[in-house]
């Protein structure tokens, strides 16, 4: 065997890992955005500081620590007044002449 074909074999190889690492590279870049820009958003709806979003960014752990904190955390955004609940009393009807509580 020809060993200019061997070294054209293994360049060949090596471009074609090089390549679909690229690709894995990118994806996985593009999937841990995604997970950060999602966890922010619920970080932020619920309340809490949208930057706990970039906990995903903690390899294996940080999603599942994300996810802790949603399931047992307190939501700033649940938390009931002194006086009552969080649904104000219903409006007295027009035309009435008792006022609401």
């Amino acid at each position: 065997m020809d060993s200019t074909s061997d070294t054209a074999t293994n360049a060949a190889a090596a471009g074609i890992f090089g390549g679909i690492m690229l690709i894995v590279v990118i994806v996985t870049c593009a999937l841990a955005v995604f997970f950060v820009w999602l966890f922010w958003r619920i970080f932020a709806k619920t309340g809490m500081n949208g930057a706990l979003g970039l906990l995903c960014l903690v390899p294996y752990v940080g999603p599942l620590i994300c996810l802790l904190i949603l399931a047992f955390g307190e939501w700033p955004n649940e938390i009931q007044p002194q006086g009552g609940s969080l649904i104000p009393p219903p409006a007295a009807p027009p035309g009435s002449s008792v006022m609401p509580t």
